[in-house]
């Protein structure tokens, strides 16, 4: 029993050395994450364009009765509209990220425009939330000055591999199905809780059951991020 105890100890040290360079060499690797090379059966959810006090809460009280994290990247104007939804998604345990101030394209502002959008929805952020260090571009939608600006604040940026368009409020078996025929290990999936009325709660209470039949576990971004399993060569 001690050796195992042993083996099981220096195993997490080596787990906990290795989880502090992952981001680092990700980031060396692609200048936005899309998705984690991973063998690990792990995704990671992710609602834009939020909070919102009709869609958000019935898409926390789900992930609260399926005991899933899930990555929110929030807006500021809807952040200083409805303060206690975004701290009510960190008080569950759920990751807040930076989604812009006023959600505007990126690439269309200059370097000044630019950190305003970021600076703005950070502070409205830190007041009741972590500070956040994932920043996501409206649209998904990036410059060479973006990266620059969002790095320089200490920022991960992060988009998708799976994209849903539940925005676009297609049948919930559409959206289902655009995750259940994409997915695989180190997936982000890209949904909205930003609009109201909205297929996507009911899409997001599907898909958890499904993708938990396969064997997959739902992580934040940031969890995700740990899986990180470099490809061999």
């Amino acid at each position: 029993m001690k050796a195992k105890k042993s083996v099981f100890g220096v195993f997490c040290l080596i787990v906990a050395f290795v989880g502090l360079k992952v981001e680092d060499h990700i980031i060396d690797t692609e200048p936005a994450i899309r998705e984690v090379p991973t063998s690990r059966k792990v995704v990671a959810l992710t609602f834009d364009d939020g909070p919102l006090n009709t869609s958000t809460p019935k898409i926390l009280q789900i992930l609260r009765e399926k005991g899933v994290k899930a990555t929110f990247f929030v807006v500021g104007e809807r952040v200083e509209k409805y303060p206690m939804l975004v701290r009510q998604e960190a008080a569950e345990g759920h990751e807040v990220g930076n989604h812009t101030y006023s959600h505007p394209k990126l690439r269309g502002l200059n370097r000044q425009e630019i950190d305003k959008e970021i600076e703005k929805n950070e502070t409205l952020i830190s007041q009741v939330a972590p500070r956040p260090t994932l920043f996501r571009p409206p649209e998904g939608k990036y410059s060479k000055t973006v990266l620059e600006d969002a790095r320089e604040r200490g920022y991960i940026i992060v988009l998708w591999s799976i994209d849903t368009k539940d925005w676009r409020c297609p049948p919930v078996g559409d959206i289902v199905d655009s995750v259940l025929k994409n997915v695989k290990p180190g997936s982000i999936i890209l949904l909205h809780d930003g609009k109201y009325p909205s297929p996507t709660p009911e899409a997001v209470d599907c898909i958890i059951d499904s993708l938990k039949s396969r064997g997959y576990e739902f992580v934040t971004v940031s969890e995700l991020l740990q899986y990180y399993q470099p490809a061999s060569r």
